[in-house]
């Protein structure tokens, strides 16, 4: 396989890092906790690049990747709190998409469209909107 593969590999698995520790802001929130995830996301992107047989290229992929990744999920990890979500069970669905996004980033250019729809999907999302969710309550009435 060529560069391109291990780029797209290293951008995958840095958006599904990035993903996976877009959990750790403090409640959610959108400002000095998604700052700190974002930083450790790129940290770790970088790692996982400079791991990987490429060299400084998928470092820089990696990073991208991780950065994008943590930038999508805090929004929603926020509003997943916001709506009722416990901690402990928003950062492991959280994990999980993270893990799964990961796993993604290994079939041959995905990790580059993982990269450019996780922001998009946030985006989407968030637009998407809607308030806490009902549930039985509705049938109280």
């Amino acid at each position: 396989m060529g560069a391109w593969y291990w780029i797209g590999v290293a951008a995958g698995l840095g958006t599904g890092v990035g993903i996976a520790l877009g959990s750790l802001g403090p409640e959610g929130r959108v400002g000095t906790g998604a700052g700190l995830a974002a930083a450790l996301a790129v940290g770790a992107g970088i790692g996982i690049g400079l791991a990987l047989p490429g060299g400084w290229d998928d470092a820089a992929a990696g990073g991208a990747g991780a950065l994008l990744g943590a930038a999508a999920s805090v929004p929603i990890v926020a509003r997943a709190l916001r709506a009722g979500g416990t901690r402990l069970g928003v950062a492991i669905f959280v994990a999980l998409a993270g893990v799964v996004a990961a796993a993604l980033g290994f079939v041959p250019g995905l990790g580059y469209a993982e990269a450019v729809a996780a922001p998009l999907l946030a985006e989407f999302a968030r637009r998407r909107g809607g308030g806490r969710y009902a549930g039985l309550r509705i049938l109280a009435k």
